[in-house]
């Protein structure tokens, strides 16, 4: 402890003000997350034939391929189509989620999340 019962050159009043700030923001950063968790991103690939949606989860929630996309001499193709799909709703929601938390970072702190 340093002289006059402080903690590091802060005050009982400063100290207390930072852990409301860092309460409050903890709370935001809870609830960003939760909105986060259950937006939903959509992707298709193949000029639409195939259409995925994913959560903010990060999780596959429907798959749709267009009859027309199945040609049983290529299955390649719409393998890479559906990959295509998933990795691009995939992609949006995680750009979604870094810009929204480095929103919410300190000055100086984006990198933090």
């Amino acid at each position: 402890m340093a002289k006059g019962g402080h903690f590091g050159g802060f005050g009982g009043g400063n100290m207390q003000q930072l852990m409301r700030q860092a309460q409050k923001m903890q709370e935001q950063l809870a609830k960003t997350q939760e909105e986060l968790d259950v937006k939903e991103y959509e992707a298709s690939s193949g000029g639409g034939m195939v259409t995925c949606r994913v959560s903010g989860k990060r999780e596959l929630l429907s798959l749709e391929i267009k009859p027309e996309a199945v040609d049983p001499d290529d299955v390649e193709m719409l393998q890479d189509m559906i990959l295509a799909a998933v990795n691009e709703a995939l992609r949006q929601g995680e750009e979604t989620r870094e810009k929204a938390m480095s929103a919410m970072a300190p000055s100086g702190m984006g990198g933090l999340f």
